[in-house]
C-alpha cells in the first residue's frame, strides 16, 4: 500500500511539474514577446536601449520618449486585454459547459459594444480627437452603460442555460441571437448619428489597442486583475461545475452562484476591454482550446496558462498590425481574426478526427 501510494505522488509531481514547466515557459515567452514589441514599430529602438529605458539606466530622450510615452502603453493594453478576454473564454466555457463559449460568440462582446456606444453617442462620454479617434471623456459613464447592456446579454445566457434540456448549441444559437441583436441596435445609432459621430463609432469598433492611454490602462489592469484573482480562487468550483450539476452539488458547489458570480464577473471584465478598446474577437474563444490541448482541463493549471496565451497571441497579433503595413497602423481586431479563425476551424477539424 504505501509503496503505491508512493507510486501515486510521484506521478501527480510530474503531472503538475509538467504543467507547471509550461506555464513558466510561457511567461519567459511573454516577457520577450513584451521586449520585441516595445522595440518594434515605425521607428526601431535595440532591444538594449528598451531595457535601459526600462530600468532607468540612461537611454537617449528620443527612446524614452517612444517607450513610456507610446509603446509600453500599448503593449501593456495588450497583455491586459488578451489576458482578460482569455481568461473570461475559458471560466465560461468551463461553468456553462460549451466548448464555444466565449463573450464574442455569447453576444456579450456586441451588448457591451452597443452599451459603449450608446454612451458615447446618446450620453455624450465620447470626443472626437484630432487624429480622427474617439476618446472616452467619461470612461465611468461609458463602461458602466456596457457593463449594463452585457450584463443583459449574461443574465439571458444563463437564463437558457438553466431550462430544462438545454444543450450546448441553444445556448450559442441564443449567442448569435443576441450578438445580432445588439449589432442592429449600433448600427440604428449609427444610423441617427452627424457625420462626425459616424465617423467616430466606425473606427472606435475596431479593436485597438493602441488608444489606451496610463490612465486606461489602471482601469483595465485593476478590473481584470480582480477578476482574475476571483477566477483563480473559484478554479477548483470550476473544475467540479465541469463535472456535472449533481456532481458539483454532490461535493457542496452551490453550482447556481458559482455560475451566476463568474458570468457576471467574466462579463465585467469583457465590458471594460470593450468599452475602451473596441471588440477584439477570437481571443477568449481559441486560446482556451489550445491551452486545454496542451495541459488539460483542470483549471488550476488551464486558467494561468490561459492568462499567459490570451497575453502572448493579443501582443504578437498587435506586434503584427504595426509592422505589416508600417508606418501605417492596423487595429489587432483583424489580425486576431485572420489568426483566430483559421486556428479555430483547425482544431475542430483535429477534434472531429480525434
Amino acid at each position: 500500500m504505501h509503496f503505491h501510494d508512493g507510486t501515486l505522488n510521484r506521478d501527480y509531481t510530474r503531472y503538475t511539474q509538467r504543467k507547471l514547466l509550461l506555464i513558466h515557459a510561457g511567461l519567459a515567452a511573454l516577457v520577450l514577446a513584451v521586449l520585441y514589441g516595445i522595440a518594434s514599430g515605425a521607428a526601431r529602438i535595440p532591444v538594449t536601449e528598451v531595457i535601459r529605458s526600462l530600468m532607468g539606466t540612461g537611454a537617449s530622450p528620443r527612446f524614452d520618449l517612444i517607450v513610456w510615452q507610446i509603446r509600453l502603453p500599448q503593449v501593456l493594453a495588450a497583455v491586459v486585454a488578451g489576458a482578460g478576454l482569455s481568461v473570461s473564454g475559458a471560466v465560461m466555457q468551463s461553468i456553462l459547459r460549451n466548448p464555444l463559449g466565449s463573450p464574442f460568440t455569447l453576444g456579450i462582446s456586441h451588448a457591451a459594444a452597443f452599451g459603449a456606444a450608446f454612451a458615447v453617442m446618446i450620453l455624450g462620454s465620447g470626443t472626437m480627437t484630432s487624429a480622427g479617434s474617439i476618446a472616452i471623456a467619461n470612461p465611468i459613464v461609458t463602461t458602466l452603460a456596457a457593463f449594463s447592456f452585457s450584463m443583459l446579454a449574461a443574465l439571458f445566457i444563463v437564463a437558457v442555460s438553466r431550462m430544462r434540456g438545454a444543450k450546448p448549441e441553444t445556448m450559442i444559437l441564443a449567442g448569435v441571437a443576441l450578438g445580432a441583436l445588439f449589432t442592429a441596435g449600433t448600427m440604428l445609432l449609427q444610423f441617427f448619428a452627424d457625420d462626425v459621430q459616424l465617423a467616430a463609432m466606425v473606427f472606435w469598433t475596431f479593436g485597438d489597442v493602441a488608444r489606451a492611454d496610463w490612465q486606461d490602462l489602471a482601469i483595465l489592469g485593476g478590473v481584470t486583475a480582480a477578476a482574475t484573482i476571483y477566477f483563480l480562487f473559484n478554479a477548483w468550483n470550476y473544475n467540479a461545475v465541469d463535472a456535472g450539476d449533481e456532481t458539483a452539488r454532490g461535493l457542496g458547489v452551490n453550482v447556481g452562484r458559482v455560475r451566476l458570480w463568474g458570468m457576471l464577473t467574466a462579463s465585467l471584465v469583457t465590458a471594460v476591454i470593450v468599452s475602451f478598446l473596441g471588440i477584439i474577437g477570437f481571443v477568449g474563444l481559441v486560446c482556451p482550446h489550445v491551452v486545454r490541448r496542451l495541459i488539460g482541463g483542470d483549471n488550476r493549471f488551464l486558467l494561468p496558462a490561459t492568462i499567459v496565451l490570451g497575453a502572448i497571441l493579443l501582443l504578437v497579433a498587435d506586434t503584427v498590425a504595426r509592422l505589416v503595413l508600417a508606418p501605417h497602423l492596423l487595429p489587432v481586431s483583424i489580425i486576431t481574426a485572420f489568426l483566430g479563425a483559421p486556428v479555430f476551424m483547425l482544431l475542430i477539424v483535429k477534434g472531429q478526427r480525434g
